[in-house]
């Protein structure tokens, strides 16, 4: 089911297949069937259970089980429980025959499946469709289709759409250009560019693009298809604007339309109720209710009957109009704020690239000349350092070291001094080992810099960790995990080396575990005894050392919904010191990691003094990372930008350094 998991339908616990095939063998066995039992077997299984229930079926009784339900039951319960019986795959190339078959075509069964399926599962339909009636699902597509309608129906069908959810702006701006020439600037429509940029580009990008449509043109983007496109094609892009825009809400306008009025649309709301049974059936009825102000459970209950709506209730899977069901307002606005950033992917940035026509040799020769003779030319030093990527900057050592039988670092120790030099020399080092150095140091002498330690180990990944482990045992000959047991203690050690090993999961959320992780804070906590707190801080140690970032993100959430807090907020209440300090970091590097990092640099600067420290080792850690998109955070929550701040708070070569390293003024 994988680790991100919003379906209502779940693995039976204890399931056995030919348990199941002989309870619905006497179900059908005599006169009439026993329509209950068949129901309550079918929607408590998941797909993959139904396909080898359907196995053992045939095994125990020669017989299949589909064409034996075909017989015993009729109508809209037959066509449902049919549905759930078929491989996902192979229900889709069904719906789509049945909509190609015959006098006319069901135009809006093509767009609801073609619009909204994954390239995965666009492959598994058109390997199931050629199983299935071993015809060609493109050629048919194009035997009963026309015009712009047909070739975005084939564009889809491929199933390539870019699937790398990192945004390059440049390409955004390029598109919105692209869709605002083919339709508003144009006499007539360049329907292919509509066609290319939306059946081919990223969710993510194209919801960049929609978002800087709106800002250069003045209106969303749905405004200009309908202006510009018509008939099927019209609607067909429609809906894949839809489902760019959120798959799950496209579903729940669907289902409320399939109710809504007199009638029901009863084969859309199959196929939906099928379809997303096992994907996003939670999300689905999260946004029905929040956008219909009634329950998708109630909706249905009032406009089916008989067992094919208990069927269909038991898909849908609870009442999210019952008390303590539904999401409270309250809690959508206390996280909304962060989550949205922390959720939806842009490209991280860092404000240094590598140089183009990039030459070691010329960068050693200049550097070699800028500190040879009387003075130090520190502007040239300052300009070639700051302008290479770390990559290139190690082939400037291996060649200077080539050229010169010398240790540029050396050279550069010895011309450089205070805080410019601490800047250059970081940035001269590889990640790793500069990571491991600021860790070192932290541990040095008399005292310990626990915020240094807590900034650098609650915010790196995995692979950083790694790096940083072997960096540290190659340069101190003595493991990091050591180092830290030498010279932290109790709960505040014990977060540091969990965080030290490098082992975070790094799967998607899983939500009953979610659920389960945010229970972490009983209500009567804030009047235990200070005993338990102990347990309550190993509780919370286990989750947020060793949880995914996307899961530690539903957790958040599912937090708020219990409690109606923020899981910071009661970090901050409940606990204190260096341990307080490292949870309340790692839960702000898991909302918004550069948000983290620009309220360390603003701290940094603001009051009497700066800690020049704290902010050499961001401006030298995040230079090639995510430098950008930190800068982005820092004026929007300080109404300043960096580059101010820089400039209003250092100076001399150290503040050119660190504005070459700001990339620009916001």
């Amino acid at each position: 089911q994988g680790a991100k998991y919003r379906g209502s339908i779940h693995d039976f616990p204890g399931f056995d297949p030919n348990q199941d095939a002989e309870a619905l063998y006497t179900a059908m066995k005599g006169f009439g069937s026993d329509k209950e039992a068949i129901l309550d077997i079918i929607t408590s299984r998941s797909n993959r259970q139904r396909q080898e229930v359907c196995q053992s079926y045939k095994s125990l009784y020669g017989k299949d089980l589909i064409a034996a339900l075909k017989y015993e039951l009729t109508g809209k319960f037959e066509r449902l429980i049919v549905g759930l019986m078929r491989p996902p795959a192979y229900c889709d190339a069904k719906e789509i025959k049945d909509s190609i078959s015959g006098i006319g075509t069901d135009e809006k069964c093509l767009i609801e499946i073609l619009a909204s399926r994954t390239n995965e599962q666009m492959h598994q339909l058109v390997a199931a469709y050629k199983d299935a009636y071993e015809r060609d699902l493109e050629a048919d597509i194009i035997g009963d289709t026309s015009g712009h309608f047909q070739k975005m129906l084939v564009v889809l069908l491929q199933g390539t759409r870019e699937e790398d959810d990192v945004v390059s702006e440049d390409l955004v701006q390029q598109d919105v250009q692209d869709l605002y020439e083919a339709g508003e600037l144009k006499w007539g429509t360049d329907e292919a560019q509509f066609i290319y940029i939306l059946g081919n580009r990223s969710k993510q990008h194209l919801r960049l693009v929609f978002d800087e449509y709106l800002k250069t043109t003045g209106k969303p983007i749905e405004a200009s298809i309908r202006g510009e496109l018509s008939g099927d094609f019209e609607k067909l892009m429609l809906a894949v604007v839809k489902c760019i825009r959120s798959t799950p809400e496209y579903f729940a306008e669907r289902l409320f339309k399939a109710m809504k009025g007199l009638g029901t649309r009863d084969n859309t709301l199959i196929r939906i109720m099928v379809s997303r049974s096992e994907l996003d059936m939670l999300d689905i009825r999260e946004i029905f209710r929040t956008k219909y102000e009634k329950s998708l459970y109630s909706m249905i209950k009032n406009d089916t009957s008989g067992e094919y709506k208990k069927t269909l209730l038991k898909l849908c899977g609870g009442d999210d109009d019952a008390a303590g069901q539904f999401f409270p307002e309250a809690a959508q606005v206390a996280y909304q704020m962060w989550e949205l950033s922390a959720v939806a992917r842009v490209e991280l940035k860092g404000t240094v690239r590598p140089a183009n026509d990039f030459n070691p040799d010329a960068d050693a020769k200049a550097l070699r000349k800028a500190m040879k003779g009387l003075g130090t030319d520190e502007d040239t030093i300052i300009d070639i350092i700051t302008h290479r990527s770390n990559a290139q900057r190690q082939q400037i050592r291996q060649t200077f070291k080539s050229h010169f039988g010398r240790d540029l670092m050396t050279d550069l120790k010895s011309e450089i001094s205070g805080d410019l030099a601490r800047l250059i020399l970081g940035l001269m080092m590889p990640p790793a080992h500069y990571d491991a150095k600021q860790l070192k140091k932290a541990m040095e002498g008399a005292g310990t810099d626990e915020k240094a330690l807590i900034e650098i180990l609650a915010t790196r990944t995995n692979a950083e960790i790694r790096a940083i482990n072997e960096a540290y045992k190659e340069d101190y000959h003595k493991s990091l995990e050591d180092a830290l047991s030498s010279d932290t203690s109790g709960h505040f050690r014990r977060i540091l080396i969990s965080l030290a090993t490098g082992n975070r999961e790094e799967g998607g959320e899983n939500l009953d575990q979610a659920r389960e992780d945010a229970q972490v804070r009983p209500p009567e906590i804030a009047d235990t005894p200070s005993g338990d707190k102990t347990s309550l801080e190993t509780r919370f140690m286990t989750i947020l050392c060793t949880r995914s970032y996307p899961h530690l993100r539903r957790v958040f959430q599912e937090f708020i919904k219990m409690s109606n807090y923020d899981v910071e907020h009661t970090i901050k209440k409940e606990m204190s010191g260096d341990v307080r300090d490292a949870f309340v970091a790692i839960v702000q590097s898991v909302k918004n990691k550069p948000l983290f990092f620009a309220d360390k640099l603003y701290k940094s600067m603001k009051g009497a003094g700066t800690d020049e420290k704290t902010l050499t080792r961001i401006m030298v850690s995040r230079s090639e990372i995510d430098l950008l998109n930190i800068r982005r955070e820092f004026i929007e929550k300080y109404d300043k930008s960096l580059h101010q701040a820089i400039e209003g708070d250092t100076s001399g070569d150290f503040l050119k350094a660190l504005l070459a390293l700001c990339g620009g003024e916001d």
